[in-house]
């Protein structure tokens, strides 16, 4: 099978801020299907994490675990886009640390009219 032109990128976000990014997102050019831009996918869940000396976190208090309500975003991006949509990410992220997962796509064609 051959790569395709598009990536898969993951984030999670506070449900607080998970409209606000999905915006940025497809703004910034991710989510474009076809005829279709702002493509995304969520599912709620709960973020784990210990702020540790030195952070300087947007929700938490070092060396307190923190759990927080969040989305996991999923979205298209071509790669000609990737840097402009990693930027508005960061940007609109609220955390210090952005975790992102950038996953290659697979070309499989379009669907076939029967």
């Amino acid at each position: 099978m051959k790569l395709s032109d598009y990536v898969t990128i993951v984030i999670a976000v506070p449900e607080t801020h998970a409209n606000a990014m999905r915006e940025a997102m497809g703004n910034a050019g991710a989510g474009k299907i076809g005829n279709y831009s702002h493509c995304s996918y969520s599912t709620k869940g709960i973020g784990r994490f210990m702020p540790d000396k030195g952070s300087k976190p947007y929700l938490g208090k070092e060396n307190v675990l923190e759990e927080v309500p969040e989305e996991r975003i999923e979205t298209v991006c071509a790669r000609p886009m990737l840097e402009t949509v990693i930027e508005a990410i960061k940007k609109a992220h609220p955390y210090e640390e952005v975790i992102m997962d950038i996953h290659p796509i697979y070309e499989i064609g379009r669907k076939k009219a029967k």
